[in-house]
């Protein structure tokens, strides 16, 4: 029996007794005896206080024997409760429980943040690059020990917002905020699993990103007919690994380098324009290298079907025209931001 099993048994227990010493009071202390002076007498019996008897029982041998029994059965259940509560906040759960309402505060007021089930060996390095690139996340994992071993391990400055329960489960998907997120990532073991989350999720938030795991390659396509946007087969990354390693050795060190770089966060991150000043403007227009210290690598066009790398500087650009950027996450932050709202007009000047 856990702690909360066990102070729900103090509870009980205890309201019994006090339910009991009440009725018994009144029963066999006769008509004189309003309720009020059996609760008062039943409080001060079981709390042991040693106040005056308000219900007199030396003329009453049955009441005084009643009495004797509440005595040694109050003692007994109130050590009990004593012992129990002390526990309860030695053990820090009255503490887990506002903690855990002050995160489901916060995960009930996020919006456009990703949602990683399973807190497996893939999904650890998930939310490793979620957080180096400072994105809002929530996880759903159903052991409540991976939790607070990830926590253990992460350290009390990194805050893990988590929903504890089967990811199947579309209550604990609600939990997570799955009709407000931007993403999903289906991380679970078990290819059925992911299957069920992205059925479950896709008729959801039919505007998500689905992207799951698939070690068999069998259900790829299971999984794309299902919803899902893309699959990722953590072995055929890991052999188109071992084969980079072999052929480009120095473009995959450079690549890590980047990806374990300190002093600051380096990706090759993309940036969607929205109804900005961006729009109609030409790739040069933008002076992205000299303004955010960005490398425009590649272009996708808005009707998503042209893809141009190493784009002309005279490229004019469209809403929903998509660039791939290389550079410090904090500056595609802030190109994002202007390419996306109508405030970046006063900030692009001289064209």
């Amino acid at each position: 029996m856990n702690i909360r099993q066990r102070l729900q048994l103090a509870v009980v227990l205890l309201l019994a007794m006090l339910t009991l010493s009440v009725a018994g009071y009144r029963l066999l202390g006769g008509p004189s005896v309003s309720f009020l002076n059996a609760l008062y007498m039943a409080v001060i019996t079981l709390a042991g206080v040693g106040y005056g008897e308000v219900v007199d029982t030396s003329h009453n041998p049955a009441l005084r024997v009643f009495n004797i029994l509440v005595v040694f059965l109050g003692v007994t259940i109130m050590v009990y409760v004593f012992s129990v509560v002390i526990a309860f906040l030695v053990e820090g759960e009255l503490t887990h429980i506002f903690w855990r309402r002050r995160m489901e505060k916060k995960i009930s007021q996020l919006k456009d943040h990703y949602i990683v089930c399973g807190l497996g060996d893939t999904g650890r390095y998930v939310i490793e690059e979620l957080q180096k690139t400072a994105a809002a996340y929530v996880v759903v994992e159903q052991s409540e020990e991976v939790l607070k071993r990830y926590r253990e391990q992460a350290g009390a400055g990194r805050e893990l917002l988590s929903v504890t329960g089967d990811a199947t489960d579309e209550k604990v998907l609600e939990a997570a905020g799955v009709d407000r997120a931007h993403g999903l990532i289906a991380a679970l073991q078990a290819e059925k699993d992911n299957l069920v989350i992205t059925v479950m999720v896709r008729q959801k938030n039919p505007r998500i990103r689905i992207v799951a795991r698939c070690t068999d390659l069998r259900f790829t396509d299971k999984l794309l007919r299902a919803g899902a946007n893309s699959t990722v087969s953590p072995n055929r990354i890991g052999g188109l690994r071992l084969a980079s390693e072999v052929l480009r050795p120095h473009v995959v060190s450079f690549l890590d380098l980047m990806l374990k770089e300190q002093t600051r966060t380096l990706r090759i991150e993309e940036i969607e324009i929205g109804p900005s000043s961006w729009v109609e403007k030409k790739v040069s227009d933008l002076e992205l290298k000299a303004r955010f210290s960005l490398l425009l690598l590649a272009i996708k066009d808005a009707d998503g079907a042209t893809y141009w790398a190493n784009p002309p500087e005279n490229l004019a650009l469209r809403q929903g025209t998509v660039l791939i950027v290389m550079g410090d996450v904090a500056q595609v932050r802030k190109a994002r931001s202007e390419a996306q709202h109508q405030s970046g007009r006063a900030m692009i000047t001289g064209h």
